[in-house]
């Protein structure tokens, strides 16, 4: 017999604040006095962490495991208060590197009936869809940067958190209005350092089902709206996707698929991960067993360090070393098709954009590649008939 404790109740922001307000010396144990700098306390120096908890319950994350599904929000006052900690601090030149969490913003954001909450037995308040029940209001946390940038000596204040852009999107989510396209704007002008990360972790829809992530397709409207702010302000930021393989679920021909869809878009991906299985994860338990709790399914699965690397290697197509071992790989797989528009023909021949963009728009709709050619014979037998 298993016995499962409740957890313990979420913390209130009066006791957040408590806990920052202690006096901790923000410097690495003294161990590391006479050693090189530790890049990890570097990253983080002049950083302030302005909530705890994530209610978005990716598969792959155990954030909601440690910290909790409930965003437990700081109070302004004591945001305000480390900061002025932190204008003490040797070596500060006015500029925080970040003001986040584990996600950007979710600051605030609480059930507005906090007993459906508490009684609620979904791993995720955002998907498949954004709860009724929950605020996703992000007046309060516009409010915050502005309050900080306000403050003596501060210079610049950017955002090294990831941003869950589903939730500024109407499109998904349906609360989404003036104050999400408020903060994206105030994000865009004033909280970029060059580069803001987002993670759309993958193309396949299959895939981000299992991941508990939305479609791809949001990530090319954030990038559409991006895009035009950049032109309108005459900024040159970027937008840096991250994305996983090998995650369970991801075979060959998603990676083919994916390295297809962001070569249209452009992109030559450098923030990627192989999956790597943590502790307390839906992901863990399906990449150890091969099925999906939830449903009974099996899921392919890559284990061995071959079927990892090789997955990797499709994020990096542009690598002329690795070209030739994709193009063999996609040829055993019976998709020289998939080969040719991602790597070019045989003879180094590019398929025309028209013909490689109606071949990824198959892609994306039936999760199989179909040739231009195919589709212009059926239409021919059509008109035969």
């Amino acid at each position: 017999m298993v016995v499962v404790n409740p957890p313990f109740p979420p913390s209130t922001s009066i006791e957040v604040d408590r806990t920052y307000e202690l006096p901790f010396t923000r410097l690495p144990h003294p161990r590391y006095n006479k050693k090189p700098p530790v890049p990890a306390y570097e990253m983080i120096r002049y950083s302030v962490n302005i909530h705890r908890g994530c209610f978005g319950g990716c598969s792959f994350c155990a954030i909601a495991a440690h910290q909790g599904k409930h965003v437990v929000s700081r109070s302004e006052k004591s945001v305000l208060n480390e900061i002025e900690e932190i204008r003490k601090l040797p070596g500060f030149n006015g500029v925080l590197t970040d003001l986040g969490g584990p996600s950007a913003n979710m600051y605030s954001m609480v059930g507005t009936d906090l007993k459906k909450c508490l009684n609620c037995a979904r791993p995720s308040c955002i998907w498949p869809s954004v709860c009724n029940n929950l605020s996703t209001d992000h007046s309060r946390l516009t409010a915050l940067y502005r309050r900080v940038r306000e403050m003596q000596g501060i210079k610049k204040v950017f955002i090294g958190s990831g941003v869950r852009y589903d939730l500024l999107l109407p499109s998904f989510n349906r609360r989404a209005g003036r104050a999400e396209n408020e903060y994206l704007g105030e994000l865009l002008k004033y909280h970029v350092s060059g580069r803001l990360k987002v993670a759309p972790e993958h193309t396949s829809r299959h895939l981000l089902d299992i991941m508990r992530k939305p479609s791809f397709e949001l990530y090319g409207e954030l990038k559409s709206r991006f895009d035009a702010f950049n032109r309108r302000e005459g900024l040159k930021h970027e937008l840096v996707p991250y994305f996983i393989s090998s995650h369970p679920g991801s075979g060959k021909l998603d990676m083919a698929r994916l390295a297809i869809e962001t070569k249209k878009m452009g992109l030559r991906l450098e923030q990627v991960q192989n999956f790597t299985p943590t502790p307390m994860t839906l992901s863990t338990t399906i990449y150890y067993t091969g099925t999906d709790p939830y449903t009974g399914k099996k899921i392919e699965v890559a284990r061995t360090i071959e079927e990892k690397k090789m997955q990797n290697s499709y994020f990096f197509w542009y690598d002329k070393e690795r070209a030739p071992a994709i193009r063999n790989d996609l040829k055993q797989l019976g998709r020289a098709d998939l080969a040719d528009m991602l790597l070019g023909t045989a003879r180094g021949n590019t398929p025309s954009f028209a013909v490689a963009n109606l071949q990824i728009r198959n892609i994306a709709i039936e999760g199989k590649a179909k040739t231009q050619g195919s589709r212009t014979q059926r239409r021919k037998s059509k008109r035969t008939k």
